[in-house]
């Protein structure tokens, strides 16, 4: 497949090296410097880049966040609008990249991927200057306020991406989109999992992006080692809980914060009320998409027993529907990711104890794996015990809604989502009595579909958010800013010695606040203060309203006066 670049540049790259143009030239130059369709043999081949080149490419992105050049907004949007059109005019071969990495069709790497992180910049774009902007500070009270308490937006620095192989193109390009947004910059680490995903990653990052900035670098595990080594202001790693952890605890010697986007055993918890009909429908969709290679799709499904048979009846149906030839006949369904993962599969399969009721086929030599419905007897099943993360669909009956809340909070006390189905109090119960770094009620991972919507896990799923404003909230330093005037000086003399009774009674009255409620808990005041405050629950608020209702009377007398 192919995509258009942009036309010819009449400055060749020897004269651009030659007469050594500014950066922004040459960037300029590099973005317009093609004249042919974008194809998979036109980019350059995976390979790894050299461990002794890691230290000083960090220490160029972090020279370039120290020159301040990022910090404009107008350089943010340059950027991210240069990004946007690399990725458009590469958008067939991304979607090629895909299904060769995965076996994703075009229909589902569009969806998922390449539109995903397209419409991403836009909105990015769109309000950046919003997010980005000074907040007043909340909760000031009277006296403070004199100080101008504000919310500065500092990005963090230069940062370290670490990608995932499930979703190539979103999981590594949405962070990116939101550090550059941040004013940071970046080195995006792509998984080698993925290699033609990655590829196209890099030549469209370097042609697209300013390269003193940000820069995409290949390589496994000596290469992420290096990248570790390195003194980052943030790493952001999406992957498995084991990676996750070597992350945090490299992180840990330099105090460097992490954003840590894990998986999870998520369950779907079905109560007897539930719609068996939408419930499996929605269910087998979360498995098929990708392949079941999705971290926050449910690991395990918790069903009332006596709603099962009629559960398993509408997955059939469902089957029948979704894929009309089955999985193998399917040119929409993907293929695992490599051989590794596909016996990590199998090997859970052929070692539960569980029944399969539909499914069950498999083919290594095309990375082959059928959606595979087991039925089993216990929360230690080797189906439960561990995450999926591909098209297995355990299922264990239980007794009722309180034993499926005990099942799954000691399965896995934070999973990354869960999905109760049932009625309104049923999974409120269920919301009210677990934890996840997500929920989405009636049905499988609706909220993470949801570009727009925080996205991070609890616990040992992860921690830290981002998508949409919490991409930018991500790598932004929330910088609390005062500014004291010179005439307030005479109200601070009670913080300057010698402390004197009379300045301890001074700091009493312009400190000290009144309890709201009595020595047994309970809430005083009730509507007399209310009615002081004019409605106002604080003494600072009260205060306002009277001091605006004064100043109204003011007007309206000397209005009257003049009349």
């Amino acid at each position: 497949m192919s995509s258009t670049c942009l036309g010819p540049s009449r400055v060749s790259r020897s004269r651009c090296t030659r007469e050594k143009l500014s950066s922004d030239l040459c960037l300029l130059h590099k973005r317009f410097s093609t004249n042919f369709k974008l194809k998979m043999e036109n980019v350059l081949p995976f390979e790894a880049v050299s461990i002794d080149l890691i230290p000083s490419v960090h220490q160029r992105v972090v020279d370039k966040f120290h020159t301040h050049t990022t910090r404009p907004v107008e350089y943010r949007l340059k950027q991210l609008r240069s990004l946007y059109w690399g990725l458009k005019d590469a958008e067939p071969a991304l979607l090629e990249a895909c299904k060769l990495d995965l076996g994703k069709s075009a229909y589902e790497a569009y969806l998922t991927e390449v539109g995903w992180v397209l419409n991403d910049i836009i909105f990015m774009s769109k309000n950046l200057a919003r997010f980005a902007k000074d907040e007043s500070a909340p909760d000031i009270d009277l006296t403070n306020k004199f100080m101008r308490p504000k919310i500065r937006k500092d990005p963090l620095g230069a940062v370290l991406i670490i990608g995932a192989y499930n979703f190539p193109l979103q999981l590594s390009l949405g962070p990116l989109v939101g550090a550059i947004a941040a004013g940071c910059t970046a080195v995006l680490k792509p998984s080698e999992s993925a290699p033609n995903a990655a590829r196209i990653m890099q030549h469209v990052v370097a042609k697209s992006l300013d390269p003193e900035a940000y820069q995409v670098l290949q390589g496994a595990v000596p290469e992420t080692t290096a990248l570790l080594d390195c003194k980052w202001d943030k790493i952001f790693y999406t992957g498995g809980l084991t990676v996750g952890r070597i992350i945090a605890k490299k992180a840990a010697e330099t105090l460097t914060p992490v954003a840590l986007e894990l998986g999870g055993r998520n369950p779907a918890i079905i109560t007897k009320n539930a719609d068996p009909r939408l419930a499996a429908r929605r269910l087998l969709w979360a498995k098929l998409l990708n392949v079941g290679q999705v971290c926050v799709s449910q690991n395990y499904i918790l069903i009332d027993k006596d709603i099962l048979p009629e559960f398993i009846r509408q997955l059939e149906l469902a089957l029948i529907e979704f894929q009309p030839k089955g999985a193998e006949g399917n040119s929409d369904y993907g293929k695992i990711i490599n051989e590794r993962q596909w016996k990590r599969l199998k090997d859970m399969l052929d070692s539960t104890n569980g029944k399969i009721l539909l499914g069950g086929k498999k083919d290594q030599s095309a990375l082959f794996f059928e959606p595979t419905v087991v039925q089993v007897s216990s929360p230690d099943d080797s189906l439960l015990k561990d995450e999926s993360f591909g098209p297995l669909m355990p299922i264990l009956p239980v007794d009722d809604l309180d034993e499926a809340i005990r099942i799954s909070n000691k399965v896995h006390p934070t999973p990354l989502g869960i999905y109760p189905f049932g009625s309104t109090a049923e999974t409120n119960q269920i919301l009210s009595q677990t934890r996840s770094g997500g929920a989405s009620v009636n049905d499988a991972f609706f909220h993470a579909s949801i570009p727009t919507l925080a996205f991070g896990g609890v616990g040992d799923s992860g921690q830290g958010s981002y998508r949409g404003r919490a991409s930018f909230e991500c790598f932004t330093h929330h910088r609390s800013v005062t500014t004291t005037p010179s005439w307030i000086e005479g109200m601070l003399d009670v913080r300057y010695p010698p402390f004197t009774d009379a300045k301890f009674k001074k700091l009493k009255s312009m400190t000290e606040q009144k309890p709201n409620f009595n020595r047994q808990g309970r809430e005083t005041g009730g509507w007399v203060w209310w009615t002081l405050g004019l409605g106002s629950k604080g003494l600072t608020g009260g205060v306002t309203r009277w001091a605006i209702v004064a100043a109204v009377a003011v007007v309206v007398s000397v209005l009257r006066a003049r009349v």
